[in-house]
């Protein structure tokens, strides 16, 4: 990494450690914007009032709920200020996951099969939640220890957690309909054709042709549904695709057209408005 690039000018949410976890409980205006991580995340929702929206669909959580959120997935929690708000959260890296991939068990099927399924919510039944609780229970613990083999300890107990979260989400009968699931299927059907084909051109004028949708009409149920203009959300998932294909050692002009930028400088101007360096900087950044 070139040290000489201040950390403090990039975009923060790159997650260096094996995992994070948090126990949280606090109560307060809703003060988050729609923002995404480098990383997978996944919420335990204990109580309160939330709603969260997750690429355009929208979960209205009941206590133990377990939210999956994909790396570079846009997403909002709504809360209510009258009640306290209490989850766990766990930020996962995936490189840490990877290295436990084992005979065709991929710790990280949850997050690819909720993008495949579009569907981020688990929602449990009173034995799996007793369960979970003592598995959650059990990692906190392992998380404060100091004594022999503590590391060893946390970590086994996190990817236990983690094959457990996964049988969970292969037991969820996704032909069922849950009622605290809102969504708009014309919008679910245009996000994953903007998100499967970036590259290419995705004017207001394509897409409303192809859906078959008045263009004034369709940007304002874009907005509506997702918190985005079209455009935004566009260039938004243009540039983290772009981040993610400097890392992999790409030159920044093959990456613009790579990622549908139309010309150079636009695709810089978006880049550094995003992270706060250049492309050519952000490559200098994660050498």
């Amino acid at each position: 990494m070139n040290k000489s690039i201040s950390t403090e000018k990039v975009k923060k949410g790159y997650l260096n450690e094996d995992f994070h976890f948090f126990n949280l409980k606090d109560q307060k205006k809703n003060e988050f914007e729609t923002h995404y991580h480098d990383f997978n995340k996944i919420i335990i929702f204990i109580s309160g009032q939330v709603t969260y929206i997750i690429e355009g669909k929208s979960y209205t959580l009941k206590p133990w709920d377990i939210l999956l959120v994909g790396k570079n997935d846009l997403h909002l929690p709504i809360i209510s200020s009258t009640t306290p708000y209490e989850r766990i959260i766990l930020w996962l890296n995936p490189l840490f996951l990877e290295e436990h991939n084992k005979d065709n068990c991929n710790l990280l099927n949850c997050f690819q099969l909720a993008t495949e399924k579009k569907l981020n919510l688990i929602r449990l039944n009173r034995m799996n939640i007793t369960s979970l609780k003592q598995n959650l229970s059990d990692l906190e613990e392992s998380i404060k220890d100091k004594a022999f083999g503590s590391y060893i300890l946390k970590n086994a107990l996190f990817l236990q957690l983690m094959v457990k979260i996964n049988r969970l989400f292969l037991e969820t009968s996704f032909g069922e309909s849950i009622e605290d699931i809102k969504y708009d299927p014309r919008i679910e059907n245009i996000l994953s054709f903007i998100n499967l084909n970036l590259q290419e051109d995705l004017s207001i004028d394509v897409i409303s042709e192809k859906f078959y949708l008045n263009k004034y009409y369709l940007m304002h149920l874009f907005k509506q549904e997702t918190g985005y203009t079209l455009h935004n959300y566009i260039q938004k998932k243009r540039v983290i695709r772009a981040a993610e294909v400097l890392r992999s050692g790409l030159q920044a002009g093959e990456v613009c057209s790579l990622c549908g930028f139309g010309d150079y400088s636009t695709f810089v101007r978006t880049f550094k408005k995003e992270f706060n360096l250049s492309p050519k900087q952000y490559c200098k950044y994660n050498e």
